[in-house]
């Protein structure tokens, strides 16, 4: 069995902005680097074999972090980024409906149509989420794995991995920041869910989510069998 261990990056700058990040480079903020520490704290009981990263700087100060007790070497990989939001990036949420009214709406209700203009299709980062991950978890069969990614790539494996078509992407709760999903892989390359968007090393004091509400929009999904992999 091959367990991964899939981190969302620190509070960055766009996330208390409320801008558009994608490849937006926004640095960590001081929120962002006291949960680093809390997050560093929960991974020092937990042995890893490896620390994968998105070249990102918010997701690769987030593996250092990860990685603060291990002292593994942190193995980026451009798969592991945020969707390119294309003329999205860097924008105001705020000021997304106005200057992109068709897309913005997709984004917030329709996501698996979701493309910004000059943007990444919602589709090829599921693509590419899923082939990475599976490509890490054939290279470390039977050992532990760190994965530090981004909100929305996250939520494009969290659907593969609860194995729901990307129509239900949707369905699928946005993570705060530093949250922790596991993931086991059977001999298949199966993925099991063990628990997934798990921030319980965070005090409320130091939740970015705690001081907004857009993430409590996710619909909830109607009662259904999965497609695929086994939730547990």
């Amino acid at each position: 069995m091959t367990t991964i261990y899939l981190v969302r990056h620190a509070e960055a700058s766009g996330n208390i902005e409320r801008r558009f990040q994608g490849h937006f480079d926004g640095v960590v903020t001081p929120t962002g680097e006291k949960q680093l520490a809390y997050l560093s704290e929960r991974f020092k009981g937990i042995h890893l074999d490896a620390v994968y990263s998105s070249p990102l700087s918010r997701a690769r100060q987030t593996a250092q972090a990860v990685d603060a007790y291990a002292q593994l070497p942190i193995h980026t990989d451009p798969r592991l980024m945020e969707i390119n939001g294309g003329e999205f990036e860097g924008q105001f949420f705020d000021d997304l409906p106005k200057l992109f009214p068709v897309e913005f709406n997709q984004w917030a209700t329709d996501p698996v149509h979701f493309r910004a203009p000059g943007g990444e299709s919602m589709l090829h980062v599921y693509e590419r989420m899923r082939t990475v991950i599976e490509e890490i978890v054939c290279n470390h069969p039977n050992q532990t794995v760190a994965v530090v990614s981004h909100g929305c790539a996250i939520r494009n494996y969290l659907c593969y991995a609860q194995g729901w078509p990307l129509e239900e992407i949707k369905y699928v709760p946005w993570g705060e920041n530093t949250c922790v999903s596991r993931i086991d892989y059977d001999e298949q390359v199966c993925p099991h869910v063990v628990f997934l968007n798990d921030a319980g090393h965070l005090p409320p004091d130091q939740s970015c989510f705690k001081q907004q509400s857009w993430w409590k929009k996710v619909p909830k999904r109607p009662e259904q069998q999965p497609a695929g992999g086994k939730t547990i």
